[in-house]
């Protein structure tokens, strides 16, 4: 299984700083193929509904779980949108069933504060202030902040200060927009 890595920008080649996140990776394969599966499977019916898929989140707490879907309109989304999605996607979870445990189903709007879920997604958002949390510690921390200035192969390049970090988009856990209303 091949290794990926987050560093700073600016790496010397100081062996000390490489963070190898491989191990980590396989308790994440589960979460993103039931993820990857979950969208496969209600894709088509955001469609159908006229919405666009933005993201999916999956929260699986205990006996119980959380399926947020983020959907996405030209126009904007309405609380209509959200209904009718919702009827859709829960006609197609049920034939389907993905999910074995019992689950709350949410449809919104991704909102000023959107997370992003793609490599286009932080194409689109280039220059916007981000928060991001890393699935695994880089330099004792997993949470950073800072603008988004380029998007390299399958990575986020996030300045921080004056330092650019390069973090592998599979090795983010979460990145959210951090929304500038003035």
């Amino acid at each position: 299984m091949p290794h990926w890595l987050i560093m700073p920008r600016n790496f010397m080649g100081l062996l000390a700083h490489f963070s190898f996140l491989g191990s980590f990776r396989i308790n994440l394969g589960n979460k993103m193929d039931r993820q990857s599966q979950i969208r496969e499977c209600i894709e088509p019916a955001v469609k159908v509904a006229g919405c666009e898929l933005w993201g999916i989140e999956y929260l699986s707490q205990g006996r119980h779980a959380t399926l947020r879907i983020f959907i996405e309109k030209d126009e904007g989304v309405q609380v209509e949108d959200c209904e009718r999605v919702s009827k859709q996607v829960s006609a197609v979870l049920d034939v389907e069933d993905p999910i074995q445990s019992a689950y709350t189903l949410e449809v919104s709007s991704p909102g000023a504060d959107r997370y992003l879920f793609e490599k286009a997604q932080y194409e689109r958002f280039l220059g916007e202030q981000v928060k991001v949390r890393l699935r695994a510690n880089f330099d004792g921390r997993r949470n950073y902040s800072g603008t988004l200035v380029a998007v390299e192969d399958d990575a986020a390049v996030l300045r921080v200060d004056n330092e650019e970090f390069v973090f592998p988009i599979e090795g983010i856990d979460k990145a959210q927009i951090v929304p500038n209303f003035g």
